[in-house]
């Protein structure tokens, strides 16, 4: 017994899917385009829609990129996309907590920054020394550059750990 043909309905649907998901790939630096297993037209019409700016142009580009879709497996690219968008979300939870913990050790001091190193591995000099000078600034405008590298020592240390515990899980 044959499989019934999927309704115009069901396949408008799919067509639309594919659509939206060649539409993420447009928002992929070209290096990132170039790893995706995908045929060179569909990279070459993905490269144009990123430079087109006109709304009715890139409309028209979209709708060729579903179409050109439809001839491409959209797993491998679904999952580079969904790895794509966890490498995002975890760069801005790292950017947050280290805001966090940049505003947590100015407040809270030494204390703060022993907890921090115990948790995170990074060195306790080197940020207690920043912390000393941002107490000590003379001027607002040093003491904001100051908590700028204390914010980038912090980010460093945070992005060493993630980088750390995601190799060995």
């Amino acid at each position: 017994m044959t499989q019934p043909k999927p309704s115009k309905s069901a396949r408008k649907r799919e067509q639309l899917q594919l659509q939206q998901l060649g539409e993420r790939l447009i928002e992929l630096t070209e290096e990132e385009l170039q790893a995706l297993p995908i045929d060179e037209r569909l990279r070459e019409a993905v490269l144009a829609a990123s430079k087109i700016r006109a709304h009715g142009a890139l409309r028209r580009q979209k709708q060729l990129i579903g179409k050109l879709m439809r001839n491409c497996d959209p797993v491998p690219i679904q999952r580079a996309l969904d790895a794509r968008s966890a490498e995002d979300r975890r760069a801005k939870r790292v950017f947050a907590d280290a805001e966090r913990w940049r505003d947590r050790i100015v407040t809270e001091g030494g204390e703060a920054v022993r907890l921090f190193c115990d948790q995170n591995g990074a060195s306790a000099e080197a940020l207690e020394a920043l912390l000393g000078r941002i107490h000590s600034a003379p001027g607002e405008r040093i003491e904001k550059g100051l908590r700028r590298r204390l914010f980038r020592e912090i980010h460093d240390a945070l992005m060493t750990a993630a980088q750390d515990d995601r190799i060995s899980r």
